[in-house]
């Protein structure tokens, strides 16, 4: 047996996860050199992935597609975005009078008699465009139905390439999917300084997108290092940390990057793009030292599926034969309650910020990274949490772990739909974090199920858990926060679709699980 610096069981999978033991070559040292490869890759995948979610509105002013740029509001006095705009800072509302209809206006209501008779110049306008944001991109404009679309196609065309990429590991193994995934994301992050128009837009976000995939060799590759007694922290931990590019992303890319380079004289057109190209910088440079110091299991540089105890060689049935079981199904329909909303929160978050709270880029980044950042410590949580349950309970330990962090997750997913414009911000954030906390446990709970569901076809398992995690975000997108033209709503009507649609039909099939057997902790 090799000289681990890991203890491992009889298969080389390591028993314990050292985080910072990271010295020795990749012969001693190959699960912690795949832990952290996996993990930066996929954090890294995650900043460039959701990049031009916090620059929306400034991509919007470039493509000249916000509602003032489109109908200019002296021309378009009457446009219901503009009549229902109302300045949060100042408590000025673009109709000085009130206007005719609180729900659905047409009109501002006209300026009284007794004003036009000897009220000032600015008492006497009826309109007042002075107070409209830079770029009008709230609810029912088709700036932000742009915005809705390539934040949809960005989450869309991960789950073609996730599915895929069941056979495509056990083809080519993880450090080459991996490596591959990062190098493809980085030429279409790159392109996205070169956006014009919505449908170049949309089609770079799409493409972008496919780098998302790198959650399914993130939980792939620990899968085959790690031995079972661990292995849910670590999928949690690997996937986690991971996932915490999403809300870094929301802060790096407005407060590190575009804001010093705007305040330094660079026009922000120029800015933003200059800015998308340090990700896919980064992209570049982990794909060549994953492929340089990197192996895909303990003891070899390239995996084999005999490794999972398959004896055929990897092809399309695995994912009929896979799909056969009911476990199966109900893992990927309740993954896409959390992790789905994840992706629809790290596309949705900082434009709401700004949009409806009417805040700064930097300030409102900052409260949609706040989001994100718990995955630091709350998706190991997860996994921590299904771990122990598991000793102790069983297998309905990980169930009802996965059970109560879907259903709290619901409950304060609704709960920061009620948080409207008039209460302070740290309400708003508050309520995101106790949400965030949910979705992030959930996800841990939800790997820690997953490896031990068919294990000769973990990677197949694996991929479609994993693609149709963004099935939640598409529906998301398109059911709830394009056609609702409200602020509030879609987030509520998200949060009953996660309650009613996953967390009860998953405790009802806990009984699916009930074979599984505890493994031992040697």
């Amino acid at each position: 047996m090799p000289d681990f610096k890991l203890a491992v069981d009889k298969n080389n999978k390591a028993t314990e996860l050292a985080l910072l033991r990271v010295c020795g070559t990749v012969q001693q040292n190959p699960h912690m050199r795949a832990f952290w490869a996996s993990t930066i890759s996929f954090f890294l995948a995650f900043l460039g992935w959701f990049a031009l979610a916090p620059l929306a509105l400034e991509v919007a002013t470039s493509m000249g597609t916000c509602e003032n740029q489109l109908y200019p509001p002296e021309d378009n006095p009457k446009r219901v975005a503009y009549l229902k705009y109302k300045s949060l800072k100042t408590g000025k509302a673009y109709c000085q009078y009130g206007k005719n209809d609180d729900t659905n206006p047409t009109d501002c209501n006209p300026v009284p008699q007794d004003i036009l008779a000897s009220g000032t110049a600015d008492e006497k306008m009826q309109y007042r465009p002075g107070v409209l944001a830079d770029c009008v991109c709230t609810p029912g404009t088709e700036c932000k139905d742009i915005i809705a679309n390539a934040g949809v196609a960005a989450v869309a065309s991960t789950i073609f390439v996730r599915i895929a990429l069941g056979t495509l590991l056990e083809r080519f193994g993880p450090v080459n999917v991996q490596s591959g995934l990062m190098t493809f994301g980085a030429f279409w992050v790159a392109m996205a300084a070169a956006i014009t128009a919505p449908w170049n837009y949309t089609l770079i976000r799409f493409f972008i997108g496919c780098a998302g995939a790198t959650f399914v060799t993130n939980q792939f590759w620990c899968s085959l290092m790690f031995s079972p007694n661990v292995v849910g922290t670590a999928n949690a931990t690997a996937a986690g940390w991971g996932n915490l590019g999403g809300g870094v992303t929301q802060i790096f890319m407005i407060s590190v990057l575009f804001n010093p380079m705007v305040s330094s004289g660079m026009p922000a057109n120029t800015a933003w793009r200059v800015a998308m190209i340090v990700p896919a910088v980064l992209f570049l440079i982990c794909a060549a030292t994953m492929k340089l110091l990197c192996w895909d299991t303990p003891t070899a540089k390239r995996f084999d599926v005999s490794v999972t105890g398959k004896t055929q060689k990897p092809s399309l049935w695995d994912y009929v034969v896979v799909l056969k079981d009911i476990r199966v199904i109900v893992m990927i329909f309740q993954y896409s309650a959390c992790f789905g909303t994840e992706l629809a929160m790290n596309n949705q978050l900082a434009t709401h910020f700004r949009t409806y709270f009417q805040m700064d880029a930097a300030d409102a980044s900052a409260l949609a990274g706040a989001f994100g950042l718990m995955n630091l410590f709350a998706r190991s949580l997860g996994g921590i949490t299904s771990d122990i349950l598991f000793k102790y309970v069983g297998f309905r330990g990980r169930i009802w772990a996965q059970f109560l962090a879907l259903f709290f997750e619901a409950v304060f997913l609704f709960c920061f739909g009620m948080v409207d414009s008039s209460q302070p911000w740290y309400v708003a954030l508050a309520v995101l974090i106790c949400f965030s906390l949910f979705v992030q446990m959930a996800e841990g709970t939800s790997y820690g199920i997953v490896p031990f569901m068919n294990k000769q076809q973990l990677a197949v398992v694996s991929a479609l858990v994993g693609a149709c995690r963004n099935l939640g975000a598409v529906i998301a997108g398109f059911c709830f926060y394009k056609p609702i033209n409200d602020p509030l709503l879609p987030f509520q009507v998200h949060a009953g679709y996660v309650v009613l649609g996953f967390a009860v039909p998953l405790l009802l099939l806990a009984g699916a699980w009930g074979h599984v057997p505890r493994p031992s902790c040697g």
